[in-house]
């Protein structure tokens, strides 16, 4: 919930929590955010209980949601193996980059980016 992920699979996380008993979406995202706050913030503050707390009360409404719609595993599990590190690269990360310009003309090539292959410094 504390990393650039959670804004992209926030939304499927929701859609699938509110199968049950028929929540609308739009609260059980804003339910979702305010729990991410508040890890943030217990985080911050090197708080394990409150993340704890968070993480047990939230596996246990996957579960009912589990329960009253069974057909969501697939989609959950769907969700669980994006967030897993990629096969064969151990250490490897994704990020999600949301990029926005607000006001001014750009004409070049903008590239954001953690690495670009491997630099080797080599003396000859």
């Amino acid at each position: 919930m504390t990393t650039d992920a959670w804004t992209a699979i926030r939304d499927r996380f929701a859609r699938v929590l509110s199968r049950d008993r028929g929540r609308e979406e739009s609260v059980v995202a804003g339910e979702l955010d305010q729990v991410r706050d508040e890890v943030v913030v217990a985080a911050g503050a090197g708080d394990e209980d409150e993340i704890l707390g968070a993480r047990d009360e939230w596996q246990r409404r996957m579960r009912r949601a589990l329960a009253a719609n069974p057909e969501a595993a697939a989609d959950l599990r769907e969700i669980l193996r994006e967030l897993e590190e990629p096969q064969g690269q151990p250490g490897s990360v994704s990020y999600v980059v949301n990029n926005t310009i607000n006001e001014g003309t750009f004409s070049d090539v903008v590239i954001q980016t953690g690495s670009v292959g491997k630099f080797q410094n080599r003396r000859q």
